[in-house]
């Protein structure tokens, strides 16, 4: 343990010893297209139970216009939904890919944070093998005050 090369106090302050560590949240923003941005936002807002409640609270108000509704104000009468099911179909086809895609970045996101915390773990895990190594080199160095004091017929301190 005497070879290793212990970082001092105001080197570890520094951070001369070990590197920067990035904010993961930010690298991630700044790495993203405006179309990926779009996506992360479609992604947000469409996968949640806001926009679930828009969407059935709107399929019962069409569903039930249409089915009680005044005859000359039907715009889709029973049983010819056809249209609602024809929207809610091409909903479905544009908006999949897009959650797909908002997950993919998402993921890619996790991964990144992931990493960082990897990085914090190995600057804290340095920091601490520091640590122990300056506590040896104390207790050594104690040990060795002691031995000298004894040789020299002094009580040690308690």
């Amino acid at each position: 343990m005497a070879n290793k090369k212990v970082p001092t106090h105001e080197e570890l302050k520094k951070g001369k010893t070990h590197r920067q560590i990035k904010n993961a949240n930010e690298e991630h923003r700044k790495s993203l297209t405006p179309l990926e941005q779009f996506a992360v936002w479609i992604t947000d807002h469409i996968g949640s139970m806001g926009f679930f409640i828009i969407i059935v609270a709107w399929t019962f108000i069409w569903l039930g216009w249409n089915t009680l509704g005044p005859e000359t104000l039907k715009f889709d009468p029973f049983p010819a939904f056809v249209l609602w099911l024809f929207l809610s179909n091409v909903l479905q086809i544009f908006l999949m890919p897009l959650i797909m895609i908002g997950q993919n970045l998402q993921g890619r996101h996790s991964e990144i944070r992931a990493e960082s915390d990897f990085e914090i773990n190995v600057k804290a895990e340095k920091e601490i093998e520091t640590i122990l190594i300056h506590l040896e080199n104390q207790n050594d160095l104690m040990l060795r005050i002691l031995n000298h004091l004894e040789k020299q017929g002094k009580k040690p301190p308690k």
